[in-house]
């Protein structure tokens, strides 16, 4: 039976109504499915999207667990805005998890940035963040993308690169004295990992 916490419809329910709909929460709103018999298809195809979330999960847990350089809270928080561009009530996790999905299908290697850094400095920001191929390989061209709004990262330039560091880096300039800025870095065209990702960071230039 579906527990009311108001009239239906206006403040929400929880629980089952008969076998007809669903009620529940979900990232903080009220939902409501229909009622569906569970299922556990083992088709060839799902058990291969299955394979997918299953790597992309350990991957961010080990990216989390690394002993130097870990995908830390700062990285976190870059991954949520970007979802929050990408789709409303989306978590850092889900979106981070999805794009490891989506560069797998696309038949290149996923990656995770981490450790991402702004240091303000007159008119720039240098940006640097750390990045390395899944199977080990090094990454040799990504650009960074910025500009005054999360959704209109106009700007670019080229990364600098330290293989043998995983580094990323780069001055984001000119830019105007007392403005956020966001960026993000995404790897080039012709790499194995093509369309990786970071989240989106921010800064203000002094």
């Amino acid at each position: 039976m579906a527990k009311l916490k108001g009239p239906l419809f206006s403040l929400g329910a929880s629980q089952q109504l008969g076998k007809a709909l669903v009620f529940f929460g979900w990232k903080g709103l009220d939902v409501v499915r229909e009622y569906v018999i569970p299922a556990n298809p083992r088709s060839s195809g799902q058990t291969t999207q299955r394979g997918y979330l299953t790597a992309a999960v350990a991957a961010i847990h080990a990216e989390q667990a690394l002993s130097a350089l870990p995908l830390n809270a700062a990285d976190v928080t870059a991954y949520a805005l970007w979802a929050s561009v990408v789709q409303a009530a989306t978590t850092w996790f889900n979106q981070l998890v999805r794009h490891w999905i989506d560069i797998t299908i696309a038949g290149d290697t996923p990656a995770i940035f981490r450790e991402g850094v702004s240091t303000p400095g007159v008119d720039k920001i240098h940006a640097t963040i750390y990045c390395n191929e899944i199977n080990g390989a090094d990454i040799t061209a990504a650009t960074f993308f910025y500009g005054t709004s999360k959704t209109a990262l106009i700007h670019s330039v080229a990364a600098g690169l330290t293989p043998v560091a995983l580094l990323a880096d780069a001055d984001l300039s000119p830019l105007t004295t007392g403005v956020k800025y966001f960026w993000q870095c995404r790897v080039d065209a012709g790499e194995n990992c093509e369309g990786v990702r970071s989240g989106i960071y921010h800064a203000v230039s002094l």
